[in-house]
Order: C-alpha cells, then structure tokens, then sequence
C-alpha cells in the first residue's frame, strides 16, 4: 500500500482509498435515507466537495446521525453541478 505524507507528517489517502470512502459515505447516506438523487450522484458530489475542502472523511464516515446528515444533505442541496463548486457559503462540518 502507498502511503502520502503532507508537510504534517498526516496520513493522506490515496485515490483508490478516497473512493471507497465515498463508497462507504455514500451507502450510510443511503441507509439513513439522505439520497436527493441516486448514490453515485453523491458519490461525485463527495468527491468535488473533498477537492474544494478537503473533507474530514473518516470523521465524517464516523459522525453521529446528526453531523452526518448536516453534512450530506448540505453538500447535496448545495453543491452547484454546473461550476463543481459550492453555493449558498455553505462549508461542510467535516472540512479541514
């Protein structure tokens, strides 16, 4: 397994890893009910919103019922499709 340091010395997840936690986001928020559309369509909304804020994903993978959804059904309701970049100065809980 390749690992990826920043200037921290923190652990940076590789691309493979990145996907399998939208993955893993993706099917909590099916689960809970949080789907606007379908899981992949959250799944590429993760992935342009962690390019943007560099999302927190195993502290959002393991939130509570409540942060979890904040987050979700904000990037949902706020990510813009067209310009791939957040509406509304919404910033998600789990951005670093």
């Amino acid at each position: 397994m390749i690992l990826l340091f920043d200037f921290k010395g923190e652990n940076k997840m590789n691309r493979k890893e990145k996907f399998e936690k939208y993955v893993e986001i993706a099917k909590r928020a099916e689960k809970m009910g949080l789907l606007a559309f379908d899981r992949m369509s959250l799944i590429m909304d993760l992935q342009h919103t962690d390019d943007e804020f560099n999302l927190r994903l195993d502290d959002l993978l393991n939130a509570d019922d409540f942060n979890f959804a904040h987050d979700i059904v904000g990037i949902q309701r706020n990510f813009n499709r067209e310009s791939k970049v957040m509406d509304n100065l919404f910033v998600p809980r789990f951005s670093s």
